[in-house]
């Protein structure tokens, strides 16, 4: 056979063979962490286990779980590498910083160590695969320190394989170590859960992320703004590998030059600034402007389904910046004033509104055979219910008797849609111009703090009537003034709800407020003492030891006093409630059971 010559050919007229190429190798792979310094977003596992190599307290059996692509596979092989590890010199022990030269650093890095087993529980489910690793398991390993098995997505193991398992995954030989990795964690069972080491590997955070694929950028010598990254970034969700193959992506469809542009065109992604314009528009209820957005991003390739997910995610940092406005140090100057803008605008039950109809409306549109109509349905949806009044504004509306202008509620816009606002019309008109047409009457102002419980009991709020009988100590109260000392079972806002319920009810300001001051025992412990006093008085009445003597072994059942007396509070004070019953409507004696006396 001929050889081909390595020189130019200059002179016998030959050409040089061209090394075959290699074929390419995607980011994702090319960039796979190799030891415990290059894992990226784990600190606090990598912590663990180097500290774990260290001292030599290496578990036999490790449980590696999280979302995909954050590393769990590629950790199980950095520590497989660890454990293997013996150095340039072939003398070294497990250590936490593999060398990457010796034998079996490069062969666990090539997938072809004879003694580090790789399965897939996805393709191998069954007892008869985990009867081969069982027996396996009892030979030493060839040429490692340990025979380590590497089992991805366990969770798919079947229920016969796991139980099989049992028992030498919890007293294996001390030459095997078992690597488990899973998205899963929930569906593997807890007798194996018990037996491993667990690891949960988080999310990347999104700044870690960018740090990564801009460095992984400048390896590549390929052009792409911070604005590109953010977007990839966002868009990987915490999973590195995610992230990665949509870089890869990306610099293929820029040719070496990307930008944020090209990127929202690769993955269907809509203009941030457009996203902000869109929910601006659809919380001012303007359903003619909404539509004419929805379809121009989505004649410009915006996907729908990530405009409403955009969307959400929107509304979410709207409610926390009202909640939290420091929460927007980390935007680009233009997103931070315009959400803090909207938080102020907006209230908390308007986002919280807008949260669920985005939320159902996403729901809908994933399910939609045309999620560009479901879109818009969802959002006009969300523009007739933006300006509408929370249900406790509605209800203070009507019990108010609110205004009303041509058949709509003053000061209460409507969407301009066109022919919309029903509702808020019906609401607004009918129950309003009838509490307007008889305005209540306000009721006395209660004297005590037993009249002011008979007035919740009246109006039946049976739950600040129950807090205030056992959770309450009163301190003082006189018409426009209650003080008292709450015990730690008593609602948080008990004394404001007192104070806004008692100010409606009798037409004039209540201050309700809490003190430390010892006060009076509950209405609860009151009714109690009044009650023991009762039956002891009974006790002691003659005609009931008469009973006694007569009747051996008789007990008082009960005492109730004569008369009418349907009130919690009746008895620890003056009258209140219903007015008794006259005299002759009392019974007579003899037709009183005895218990009543």
């Amino acid at each position: 056979m001929a050889k081909a010559s390595k020189g130019t050919g200059a002179d016998t007229g030959t050409k040089d063979v061209a090394a075959p190429a290699l074929p390419y190798r995607v980011l994702a792979r090319k960039y796979r962490p190799v030891d415990f310094t290059t894992l990226v977003g784990q600190e606090a596992m990598v912590r663990t286990l180097r500290n774990a190599i260290a001292t030599g307290r290496i578990a036999h059996a490790f449980m590696l779980t999280g979302v995909r692509g954050v590393g769990k596979t590629t950790t199980a092989r950095i520590i497989a590498r660890a454990l293997n590890c013996v150095g340039p010199d072939g003398t070294g022990g497990p250590t936490v910083d593999p060398c990457g030269v010796c034998d079996n650093c490069t062969a666990i890095t090539e997938d072809r160590h004879v003694d580090v087993i790789e399965m897939d529980a996805a393709s191998r489910t069954g007892i008869d695969d985990v009867r081969e690793l069982i027996e396996g398991v009892r030979y030493r390993p060839v040429s490692a320190r340990y025979k380590v098995y590497i089992i991805d997505e366990v969770h798919m193991l079947s229920e016969k394989a796991f139980n099989a398992l049992l028992k030498t995954l919890e007293e294996p030989p001390p030459h095997v170590k078992f690597l488990f990795a899973t998205t899963e964690i929930r569906k593997v069972p807890v007798t194996v859960l018990s037996r491993c080491q667990r690891f949960d590997l988080k999310r990347v955070p999104q700044e870690t992320l960018v740090q990564h694929f801009s460095h992984i950028a400048q390896e590549e010598k390929v052009e792409i703004s911070p604005e590109a990254l953010t977007l990839l970034a966002r868009a990987a969700d915490g999973s590195v590998r995610d992230g990665l193959s949509m870089l890869d992506q990306a610099i293929a469809h820029g040719g070496g030059v990307v930008d944020a542009a090209q990127v929202r065109d690769m993955l269907g992604l809509a203009d941030r600034s457009r996203v902000l314009d869109l929910f601006e528009k659809t919380m001012r209820g303007d359903a003619p402007a909404v539509l004419a957005a929805l379809s121009e991003m989505h004649d410009a390739g915006a996907d729908p389904v990530v405009v409403l997910q955009d969307l959400l995610e929107f509304t979410h940092w709207v409610t926390r910046l009202k909640i939290a406005p420091e929460a927007a140090a980390a935007s680009a100057d233009s997103e931070r004033a315009q959400g803090l803008a909207m938080a102020g605008k907006l209230s908390m039950a308007s986002l919280t509104r807008a949260w669920t109809l985005l939320l159902k409306g996403l729901q809908e549109t994933l399910a939609a055979p045309s999620p560009q109509r479901a879109a818009e349905m969802a959002l006009i949806r969300l523009c007739y219910v933006a300006d509408l009044p929370s249900p406790s504004d509605a209800i203070k509306a009507l019990q108010n008797g609110a205004a009303t202008t041509n058949g709509a509620a003053v000061g209460t816009p409507a969407p301009r849609g066109g022919g919309g606002g029903g509702a808020a019309a019906r609401l607004a008109t009918q129950p309003a111009t009838a509490v307007a047409a008889q305005p209540a009457q306000p009721l006395p102002a209660p004297r005590s703090f037993t009249e002011v419980v008979a007035l919740f009991e009246s109006k039946r709020e049976a739950r600040l009537v129950h807090s205030l009988m056992h959770y309450v100590h009163e301190v003082r109260c006189e018409p426009g003034v209650i003080e008292f000392r709450p015990t730690p079972k008593a609602p948080t806002d008990l004394a404001a709800r007192l104070g806004e319920l008692l100010t409606q009810w009798t037409g004039r300001r209540w201050l309700a407020s809490v003190s430390n001051a010892q006060g009076k025992p509950t209405l609860v412990d009151q009714k109690a003492t009044k009650a023991d006093d009762l039956r002891s008085s009974a006790e002691n009445h003659a005609v009931v030891q008469a009973i006694f003597k007569t009747f051996p072994g008789a007990k008082l059942d009960a005492v109730r006093r004569k008369g009418d007396q349907t009130s919690l509070v009746a008895g620890l004070g003056e009258f209140v409630g219903e007015e008794p019953p006259p005299a002759d409507e009392y019974p007579a004696d003899d037709d009183i059971p005895e218990s009543e006396f």
